[in-house]
């Protein structure tokens, strides 16, 4: 790990500007303590990323929770009887792991990955539009279309036009300006600009630009536009904030309810981060899930235990750590310890950051992950490919992370379905000079009850008169629903004087009595 560390921390500082909003936001979002969000961004990084498989993958506070912890924490009664669901949760995500419930994420369709990564993107694109401008009234981190503080992502857009900051807006200008500099000129002109990264350099800059226009009426930037880290004065106070399940209530059952629904929600959001960052990895690692899981877990046990949000694996702040070149699992270990160290040595420095160039460096995140070249891409493929990824987009972007994959998923096994329907035979139609029709049916290898219906059509449209070739001798697999409607046919087919040839692995026979007793003879298409 620590032959990567000069690729590793350049990366770690970007993913830690790009958590520490985030990880106040959500917490916001979540109706919990600002402090609890820290205490899971702290734990992501530094438990999850040392246990976990994943050599980029970065694990935090995640948005998809927001809406169950903020409705829990109000129906358990508090936010201490939430930790001991959160606890819970942890646990049973360790049985998913020894019950190697992993396997699960590689059954989601690329085309679905593709769209959840495009969509998250466009999503990311959005909700930083009116923090750019200095507009925050939703927190960061708020990734559902309906938003908590009453608008829509689209609404919000429209609605921080009537409350544009100017000092915040310089700040995004010119931070996303060092970005695409730093990025496009100054990192190929030497390897200094390669180890200091152009969000480092955008931060500072913003901060400068905040002392420098204190008191300034036009420029200068409020309060409530910086990030809000929470500043304790004593270390008791600081003590103070870290919270302690109430395991008392361990025996109301809707604890449990809400512990299984993170551990299921937490287990789903990962996999799918996952299985879309090891597509984006330019070195190709394969995460093992099981491992994934039971990392998981264990980060949600400890941070259950000392104030914290339920953690996943979050797309975000792993596409930022490959954008940045992270090559191990370094740089997630290393940003866990830059929150750690940051919100007790300098909190009073973090709360000058203005949230505007964090906006602009999250803008470019959201970029690099929905390029328009891959709707090209994606077009290019084919409607089986295409459907499903703009059904998953668009459903991200309208609703929310799982919804939005739902629905991409549903599509996409719809369109399995057509292809079974289409692909579950071939026909090949000869005319004879006498006028009758010889027709040869070739069954496909594996034949299902989802080809009931394309072969039923098929079979009810042979002309009296017909000469049937059936051919099974490639065939592996054949649905007993399939035998059944072979068997109804045989009876009609005497009455349309149609005759059947079977040609199978045991020999060829005209006419078959029946095909239920033939098949039960034939060990390969049973």
């Amino acid at each position: 790990m620590f032959k990567t560390i000069k690729s590793d921390l350049p990366a770690s500082i970007v993913v830690f500007f790009v958590a520490l909003p985030l990880c106040l936001g959500i917490a916001l979002a979540s109706g919990a303590p600002l402090f609890s969000g820290l205490i899971a961004g702290i734990i992501g990084g530094i438990v999850v990323g040392g246990l976990s498989g994943s050599k980029i993958g970065v694990s935090g506070p995640a948005a998809g929770l927001a809406a169950i912890v903020l409705t829990a924490i109000g129906t358990l009664g508090g936010y201490q009887n939430f930790l001991v669901a959160v606890v819970l949760g942890g646990i049973i995500q360790l049985i998913f792991g020894f019950l190697k419930a992993g396997i699960i994420g590689y059954y989601f369709p690329s085309s679905v990955i593709k769209g959840m990564l495009t969509g998250i993107g466009i999503i990311i694109i959005l909700k930083q539009i009116p923090h750019f401008f200095g507009y925050d009234a939703d927190p960061e981190g708020d990734f559902a279309f309906a938003q908590i503080d009453g608008e829509n992502t689209f609404s919000e857009i429209f609605k921080s036009v009537n409350f544009i900051s100017l000092g915040s807006t310089i700040v995004g200008v010119l931070g996303l300006g060092i970005l695409i500099l730093w990025e496009k000129v100054l990192s190929k002109k030497a390897k200094i600009f390669q180890l200091i990264q152009g969000p480092l350099v955008a931060v500072a800059v913003g901060i400068i630009f905040y002392l420098i226009t204190q008191g300034n009426e036009s420029l200068g930037i409020k309060a409530s536009h910086l990030v809000s880290v929470p500043v304790p004065d004593t270390l008791d106070s600081f003590l103070g904030q870290f919270k302690f399940p109430n395991f008392a209530a361990i025996t109301n059952p809707e604890i449990w309810i809400v512990g299984f629904t993170i551990a299921l929600v937490a287990s789903l959001e990962t996999l799918l981060c996952v299985e879309a960052t090891d597509k984006l990895d330019p070195d190709k690692n394969v995460t093992p899930t099981n491992r994934e899981l039971l990392a998981q877990g264990t980060g949600n046990i400890i941070s259950g235990l000392i104030g914290g949000l339920p953690i996943t694996q979050v797309i975000v702040r792993s596409s930022a750590n490959i954008q940045s070149g992270g090559k191990s699992k370094m740089s997630a270990i290393i940003h866990g310890f830059l929150l750690l160290i940051s919100v007790i040595l300098i909190p009073g420095l973090l709360n000058k950051i203005p949230l505007s160039v964090l906006a602009a460096i999250l803008l470019v995140v959201g970029f690099k992950l929905a390029k328009p070249a891959l709707f090209k891409k994606m077009y290019q493929l084919g409607w089986k490919q295409f459907i499903p990824f703009v059904v998953t987009v668009v459903g991200i972007v309208f609703t929310d992370l799982l919804v939005g994959i739902g629905l991409g998923l549903a599509v996409g096994i719809v369109v399995i379905l057509i292809k079974s329907y289409q692909n579950s035979h071939f026909l090949h139609i000869e005319d004879k000079s006498n006028g009758n029709h010889k027709i040869k049916m070739t069954f496909a290898e594996e034949v299902t009850f989802f080809n009931k219906g394309a072969i039923l059509k098929e079979l009810d449209r042979l002309p009296e008169g017909t000469y049937l070739e059936l051919d099974v001798r490639k065939t592996r697999y054949l649905d007993n629903d399939i035998i059944e409607i072979l068997e109804d046919f045989a009876f009609k087919a005497k009455e349309k004087n149609i005759d059947i040839k079977l040609y199978s692995e045991r020999g060829v026979v005209e006419n078959p009595d029946s095909f239920i007793e033939f098949f039960k003879l034939t060990p390969k298409a049973s």
